[in-house]
């Protein structure tokens, strides 16, 4: 079945940017001269999906109204002559058909997936995390679903990570197949140091089955009474078998300062813009440490 829709929660309230997450949605924070949000929309779009879910809470209507038509933008650019920005901002708001559905309650990643499910219906989706960012020549996204139409079954994209960062990660391990694609056996959450031997992290890129939906319904709430997606995955793969992808490309966690920073220099090196003066600058900062 032919993948169409994408699941982006953006629903957190984005704690490690305060306080700048206090008035902006993290997901708004720009990557040289566009939100972070908008890479991921635009990795969804060039990997074929239709429609994208954004999982919503109180305060994140910037993000809603970044995707919309704006007239009155539109009007004042148009009068200036301003015909490249007026060209781009439409764009903006005819990239994809997008849907938000609000998450009431904080209840964790798997409780945000949970409200799509009148959405997405009895067909596979795709998941990606607003805030992890990935640079690559083919999109993660699409890559997966080129995985997902010769396997048939659910994904999660993976990265190694050094073994004494495993515990800041899901983890998964695995059968190997071949390169770069793995049958996953058993999934921990932030293992404690010792007691697991991979170190195939996940990422914030999912392809999963619509059972899904029933599996989080049936999950219990960990810490905090959130109901943690890894719980429900486990479960899916247990019925009926899942696989972990190398992706090709660079994840940047752009949800964490550092990582944010790591993915403006990445991203303001390809822009067409600013590229050369900013290697430049790059290069004469270096020199004065």
């Amino acid at each position: 079945m032919q993948i169409r829709k994408a699941v982006i929660p953006v629903a957190g309230l984005g704690t490690r940017f305060l306080p700048a997450s206090k008035a902006i949605p993290k997901e708004m924070l720009t990557i040289v001269d566009r939100p972070t949000i908008q890479y991921i929309v635009e990795e969804v779009v060039a990997s074929g999906i239709d429609q994208v879910i954004l999982i919503t809470s109180a305060g994140k209507s910037a993000i809603e109204n970044h995707f919309d038509y704006d007239y009155e933008l539109d009007h004042v650019l148009t009068k200036k002559k301003k015909h490249v920005l007026a060209d781009e901002i439409n764009h903006i708001s005819n990239l994809i058909d997008v849907v938000s559905v609000r998450q009431k309650k904080p209840l964790g990643l798997g409780h945000a997936i949970l409200q799509a499910r009148h959405v997405i219906g009895d067909e596979p989706f795709v998941v990606l995390l607003g805030d992890d960012l990935v640079l690559s020549d083919q999109p993660c996204t699409k890559q997966m679903i080129n995985l997902f139409e010769e396997v048939g079954e659910s994904i999660v994209a993976v990265q190694r990570v050094p073994m004494d960062q495993t515990y800041q990660y899901g983890i998964v391990e695995g059968v190997k197949e071949r390169d770069q694609v793995h049958k996953i056996k058993r999934m921990v959450e932030k293992p404690a140091p010792g007691t697991t031997n991979s170190d195939m992290a996940i990422i914030g890129r999912y392809i999963l089955q619509p059972e899904i939906f029933d599996l989080l319904e049936k999950t219990t709430p960990g810490h905090g009474g959130e109901i943690q997606l890894t719980d429900a995955l486990l479960a899916l793969t247990n019925k009926r078998g899942m696989y972990a992808y190398e992706f090709e490309g660079t994840r940047f966690d752009a949800g964490d300062k550092l990582g944010y920073l790591k993915a403006i220099i990445a991203f303001g090196l390809r822009h067409p813009e600013v590229c050369d003066n900013f290697s430049d600058h790059l290069k004469e900062v270096a020199s004065q440490l």
